[in-house]
């Protein structure tokens, strides 16, 4: 028995230990697996984007670039980027800042530097006409005195302007008549497709108002067009750079023939840098008492430029809003005529009320002699046919004066 037992037993032993390695392994393994998908998930969450570099002599090279070395190459915020992510839906925005403008119109989103400008790369066909057209003009138009800057933004603007006009003037198109055919005929399905298109038109304003919005804004503000005048910026900061060397180089000449000059004359170039950008941003405030005339130069082609497309971008709107206006008038003149055929059921009905009372009337004098009682009118031969002759004109005396009554009342039209 005992040797029995040890057959039986001894085979499953090494199974039971194959089955626990297996499953240390199978352990390990899975272990290895989280640790390398939350590793793949943190190389997703801070992975790299397609964008398009785009040099100021027009040419262009796609390059894939991480939210950390934008930040640190062009001194932007996190939220600024954000702007820019295709994942999220962001109304549109044109930020100025330190080194960079961060576009965001509709399909465009850029940043524009002094040098160069970093466009995300998509499938979308507002994006390949941006890199296009912006290419060509800088090769073609050399002799351009509008700094890179401001020629990106313009283009960002001119397409973004041409695109939600002609998506207005498609509408437009479309809408009218749709709201012809409704007005002559209602039905249900023209009420859907109006509805509808209703629903675009919010949208289309929404958006095309928010653009408007973003470009009033930065006509009024004139710290915010200084700050965008990167081109300026840049060469004040080289300036300042070059004086501070000349300084430097002063001070050590002087140092080594005189007594060492003192801590507090000694300028950095940063402070210096410093002073100058403020003295772009602040001199050009609205309440500044003190407005310097060299940055309202500067500032001069930016803000014609915002100008133009500002009236652009407005004309699209009074657009939208015409339209919307055809809309409601079309929609009051609906319910006009829903309740002016409210009405006439209303009339009709009264007539066939008055109608069923007079027949009411006639039923009632047929029941009466339809009774089982002895009269007298019986007894003659035409007797029956002289009643129903007088109850017929005395039920339809009463109809007309029903009529003459409602007509009087003002409640029928005469």
């Amino acid at each position: 028995m005992d040797e029995t037992q040890d057959q039986y037993y001894s085979p499953s032993l090494p199974e039971i230990s194959l089955s626990r390695d297996g499953s240390e392994r199978s352990y390990s393994n899975a272990q290895i697996n989280r640790g390398s998908g939350i590793s793949g998930l943190k190389k997703r969450g801070h992975g790299s984007r397609s964008w398009i570099k785009i040099g100021h002599d027009g040419n262009f090279e796609t390059v894939r670039l991480d939210k950390a070395t934008i930040m640190r190459n062009c001194s932007l915020p996190s939220r600024d980027l954000r702007l820019l992510d295709p994942m999220f839906i962001y109304p549109s925005a044109i930020l100025g800042r330190e080194k960079a403008i961060v576009v965001n119109l509709e399909q465009i989103r850029c940043i524009i530097t002094a040098d160069e400008v970093i466009l995300m790369n998509s499938l979308d066909g507002s994006v390949g006409q941006y890199r296009s057209e912006l290419c060509s003009r800088l090769k073609n138009e050399k002799a351009d005195d509008l700094p890179f800057e401001i020629r990106a933004l313009e283009l960002a603007l001119e397409l973004t302007c041409t695109s939600l006009d002609a998506q207005v003037n498609e509408l437009e198109m479309e809408i009218y008549p749709v709201l012809d055919e409704l007005a002559s005929s209602i039905s249900t399905l023209n009420l859907e497709r109006v509805r509808r298109f209703k629903g675009h038109l919010l949208a289309l304003t929404q958006r095309v108002q928010k653009v408007r919005d973003e470009i009033e804004h930065l006509m009024d503000d004139d710290g915010d067009m200084a700050e965008m005048c990167l081109t300026e910026k840049k060469r004040r900061s080289d300036t300042c750079t070059i004086n501070d060397c000349f300084q430097t180089n002063a001070s050590g000449g002087l140092t080594s023939k005189s007594a060492p000059a003192s801590p507090e004359r000694t300028t950095s170039g940063v402070q210096m840098l410093q002073r100058a950008f403020s003295s772009i941003g602040n001199s050009s405030k609205p309440g500044s008492s003190m407005v310097s005339s060299d940055n309202g130069e500067k500032i001069e082609p930016l803000e014609m430029l915002l100008e133009a497309y500002f009236v652009v971008i407005d004309n699209t709107l009074n657009t939208l809003l015409s339209l919307k206006e055809y809309i409601d008038d079309t929609e009051d003149f609906i319910n006009i005529k829903l309740g002016n055929i409210q009405n006439q059921l209303i009339q009709f009905e009264l007539l066939l009320t008055a109608a069923t009372l007079v027949a009411a009337v006639f039923t009632a004098v047929a029941g009466v002699f339809g009774m089982n009682f002895e009269t007298t009118v019986f007894d003659y031969p035409s007797g029956f046919n002289l009643v129903l002759v007088i109850t017929g004109i005395a039920c339809i005396a009463l109809y007309f004066a029903l009529l003459s009554y409602f007509r009087y009342k003002k409640v029928l039209a005469t």
